[in-house]
């Protein structure tokens, strides 16, 4: 067995101001607007009141974040409306996710606050990571990274072709 120092180490130096929370967006990385195309490109699908995003830095392959339109922090502050738009796009993600990458099971949630884990407490989002048998390997845990086999862009365009009907 090698030693720990003698270990092949998978560099990802551009994670380091995510994780430092050191970079610098303008404005709430969520509130998007249609002229806002920078903010806009992972976008999957929208709603009249609720859009679909790729996570920037996600768990899994297809981590999605499902997002209302409005800036509001808290689960309790949804419309009936938008709390019944937010279900509906939760149900879609999973059935896309479905359709292009078998995802076997799902992580879905909402951490409410930062004291919960929340990276972006003032807007409210909920996490949906697909998940497969095996997925969690020695890459997290020795590598301290994820390894992603697709980039961002391409399954966001395979995702919104797949995505169902209403």
């Amino acid at each position: 067995m090698n030693a720990p120092h003698d270990w092949d180490r998978l560099w990802a130096p551009h994670r380091l101001p995510y994780l430092q929370g050191t970079e610098k967006t303008e404005g709430c990385v969520f509130c998007i607007t249609e002229d806002a195309s920078k903010k806009t490109d992972l976008v999957v699908r929208r709603g009249k009141e609720c859009f679909v995003v790729m996570n920037l830095y996600p768990y899994n392959s297809g981590h999605l974040l499902i997002c209302p339109y409005r800036h509001i922090a808290d689960l309790t502050d949804l419309t009936v409306s938008e709390a019944a738009e937010l279900h509906l796009l939760t149900k879609q993600s999973m059935q896309a996710l479905r359709i292009v990458s078998s995802a076997q099971g799902f992580n879905i949630g909402i951490n409410q606050g930062s004291v919960s884990g929340a990276g972006i407490a003032e807007h409210l989002h909920q996490h949906i990571v697909p998940r497969w048998q095996g997925d969690t390997n020695f890459m997290p845990v020795i590598g301290g990274t994820k390894v992603l086999a697709q980039l961002l862009a391409d399954l966001r365009k395979l995702l919104a072709g797949a995505w169902p009907d209403a």
